[in-house]
């Protein structure tokens, strides 16, 4: 029984890191996209590299540039700090929803759970992901694409595997 007992326990604590990690990912790519979204303009920057745009240009938008992206991924985990937890009450799955809206709107803050300690640890594995898959998270920001999320967490990183199935509004 005590073998059984902790197994299950197991199960549930890589479930509640899997939710961790899945949740961070995907609030770090909202977060990334967000901060594209506020730079003004169409300004570009030169790339000294052999990628060349389709137009024969070797710039790219500053928004998207890897300098851009790579000073925002220094930074964006200190937004963590504006996140609370919400458990799903039939799946018991954890997820990570802004409690801070970034235009001043009221939010419904029902069932979300606001503290340091889900603050921090949503910080921790934001700064985790950002460090081990940074080029991954550099190269994607880059390009303006649909479900940015999915390929990101799911596809290219394996963080949200078993999130594919959740419709986007509940992560």
């Amino acid at each position: 029984l005590a073998v059984a007992l902790a197994a299950g326990g197991g199960a549930a604590c890589a479930r509640r890191s899997q939710d961790l990690h899945c949740g961070a990912c995907r609030a770090l790519v909202d977060e990334l996209e967000w901060e594209i979204a506020q730079v003004d303009g169409g300004g570009t920057i030169q790339m000294g590299s052999f990628r060349i745009n389709p137009d024969g240009s070797q710039s790219v938008p500053y928004a998207r540039s890897e300098a851009h992206l790579t000073e925002l991924l220094e930074r964006v985990c200190e937004k963590m700090k504006e996140y609370g937890e919400k458990v799903d009450p039939s799946t018991h799955r954890k997820s990570y929803v802004r409690v801070i809206s970034h235009d001043g709107t009221k939010m419904d803050l029902s069932g979300v759970k606001i503290d340091g300690d889900v603050a921090s640890s949503l910080k921790f594995a934001c700064e985790s992901i950002a460090e081990e898959y940074e080029d991954e998270l550099i190269e994607g920001g880059g390009h303006e694409a649909d479900n940015v999320k999915d390929r990101l967490c799911s596809k290219r990183t394996d963080l949200c595997d078993h999130a594919l199935h959740i419709p986007h509004d509940e992560l």
